[in-house]
C-alpha cells in the first residue's frame, strides 16, 4: 500500500468513526460573522448553501466534517461595555435562535446533556450556546441567570480585556486572578448549571476558578502552553488539575496558538491592523485587504493538522483522555491550519490522530463522550446546590468594596 493509499484508508475510517461519535466542538463564532458581515440577514449569508468563502461554517460542511454537537457562541467584543454588552449578547441569541427556526431539520435546540444524545440520535446538530467575556453580564448575576434561562451554558470569564472581577491571559494584571465578586460568579454558574469556562483567562485566573469551582470547568478553545508558549494557552499544572475537577480542555486550532512561529507573525500582523484602524480581530472585508496585503509581503507560517495533533497528544498525557475535547474556534479567526480550513475539516484530525494509534475508545472520548459527561455533571452539581441555597444577591459593591 502507498503513502497515498494509506492517508485514504486512514480518512475513509476516521469518517466512519465520527458517524458514530460525531465531534462536540467547543467555540464557533457564527453569529459573530453574521452580524459583521450580514448585519444578522440570514437570507443575506444563508447556511443552508455553501458558504465557502464567506464562512468557514454552512451545514453542508458541519456534516462532512462529522460534527454532532456545536456550542455557537454568542461573543460580543470587549469594547462594548455596561448594558451595551448585554444587549448585544442579547442579539447574539436572538442570532441563534433564528437558524434553529430557519433549519429545523439540520439544528436542534440543546440545553442539556441527554438533549445532545437524542440529536445525535436523530441526526441533528445539537446546538448549545456559550457567552465569550464576563462583560456579557454588566456584573450582575442576576443577568447570568438571564442567560442560562435563555439557553447559555456555558461563559468565558473574560475575553482579551480584565473585566472588574477576572483577569485575561492578554492583559496585565488587575486583581490577582479573581476577585471575591469573580467567586461568587462561578459558585452562582455552579448553582445554575452553566460551564465556568476557562479559555482566554489568565493563568492565575485559571487556579482561582478551580480553587472555586465545585463543577467541572471547560476551556472551550484553548491548547497546551508546553507545545506553544502563548498566554492564551493552558499550563500543565493546570492540565494536571483537571483529573481531580473533572473538567475538559478543548484544544483550538487557531494558529497563533498553535506554532510558536505563528505567534510571532501574528503579534507584527495585528500591530498593521492597527496602523491601518482596524481592530485585529476584525474579519470584513476591509480589514481582511489589510491582512492579504501583510501576508503578500511577510509570508504568514502555516501550522497544519500535524501541529494540532501534537497539542492533543500532550494535552492527552499532562491531563488524561479523559479531560480532552475539541473547539476549533471557526468563523472566530482570519486564518486556519492546513487540513483543518473550515469545519469539514474534523476527518483529516481524527485520520491523523488514528495513525498516530489513537485508539477508538480514546477517540470518543476525545469528539464526543467527554464533552457531553461535562455538561451532565454540571446539571448534577446545580441540583444538589439548588437543593442547599437559593440564588445568589451579591453585587460586585459589597464583595469587592
Amino acid at each position: 500500500m502507498t503513502s497515498l493509499d494509506s492517508a485514504s484508508a486512514s480518512l475513509d475510517d476516521a469518517r466512519s468513526f465520527l458517524a458514530d461519535f460525531p465531534v462536540v466542538d467547543g467555540h464557533n463564532d457564527l453569529p459573530w460573522a453574521l452580524r459583521e458581515k450580514a448585519g444578522y440577514d440570514i437570507d443575506r449569508l444563508d447556511i443552508a448553501a455553501d458558504q465557502t468563502g464567506n464562512l468557514h461554517t454552512d451545514i453542508a460542511r458541519l456534516r462532512a466534517g462529522g460534527v454532532g454537537a456545536q456550542f455557537w457562541s454568542v461573543y460580543v467584543r470587549t469594547d462594548l461595555t455596561g448594558d451595551a454588552a448585554v444587549s448585544a449578547t442579547l442579539e447574539q441569541i436572538d442570532c441563534v435562535e433564528q437558524l434553529l427556526a430557519r433549519h429545523p431539520s439540520a439544528l436542534a435546540r440543546a440545553l442539556t446533556a441527554a438533549d445532545m444524545e437524542k440529536a445525535r440520535t436523530e441526526g441533528r446538530i445539537a446546538s448549545l450556546m456559550g457567552a465569550e467575556g464576563g462583560h456579557s453580564i454588566n456584573n450582575s448575576l442576576a443577568t447570568l441567570r438571564a442567560l442560562h434561562t435563555l439557553g447559555v451554558r456555558y461563559m468565558t470569564l473574560t475575553h482579551n480585556d480584565n473585566i472588574a472581577w477576572a483577569d485575561s491571559a492578554t492583559d496585565e494584571p488587575g486583581v490577582g486572578g479573581l476577585s471575591a465578586f469573580g467567586r461568587e460568579v462561578v459558585r452562582e454558574m455552579n448553582r445554575t448549571g452553566m460551564l465556568v469556562d476557562l479559555s482566554h483567562v489568565a493563568a492565575t485566573t485559571m487556579r482561582a476558578a478551580l480553587d472555586t469551582s465545585v463543577a467541572p470547568v471547560i476551556f472551550s478553545h484553548s491548547s497546551a502552553r508546553a507545545v506553544c508558549d502563548h498566554p492564551r494557552n493552558i499550563p500543565d499544572d493546570v492540565l494536571e488539575r483537571l483529573s481531580a475537577n473533572g473538567g475538559v480542555a478543548m484544544a483550538t486550532f487557531v494558529p497563533k496558538f498553535v506554532l510558536q512561529a505563528a505567534v510571532d507573525w501574528t503579534a507584527a500582523a495585528d500591530a498593521n491592523m492597527r496602523k491601518h484602524g482596524f481592530h485585529h480581530l476584525d474579519t470584513t472585508p476591509e480589514a481582511m485587504k489589510v491582512h492579504a496585503a501583510f501576508e503578500e509581503s511577510t509570508p504568514r507560517p502555516v501550522a497544519t493538522v500535524s501541529t494540532v495533533a501534537d497539542h492533543l497528544d500532550h494535552m492527552r498525557e499532562a491531563a488524561g483522555v479523559d479531560h480532552i475535547g475539541i473547539g476549533g474556534d471557526y468563523d472566530g479567526t482570519a486564518f486556519t491550519p492546513d487540513g483543518l480550513d473550515d469545519v469539514a475539516g474534523y476527518p483529516n484530525l481524527i485520520a491523523e490522530l488514528l495513525d498516530r494509534g489513537w485508539s477508538r475508545g480514546d477517540l470518543a472520548k476525545l469528539t464526543w463522550q467527554n464533552a457531553v459527561r461535562v455538561l451532565a455533571a454540571a446539571e448534577d452539581v446545580a441540583r444538589d446546590v439548588q437543593s442547599r441555597r437559593g440564588p445568589s444577591v451579591a453585587t460586585l459593591e459589597q464583595l469587592d468594596a
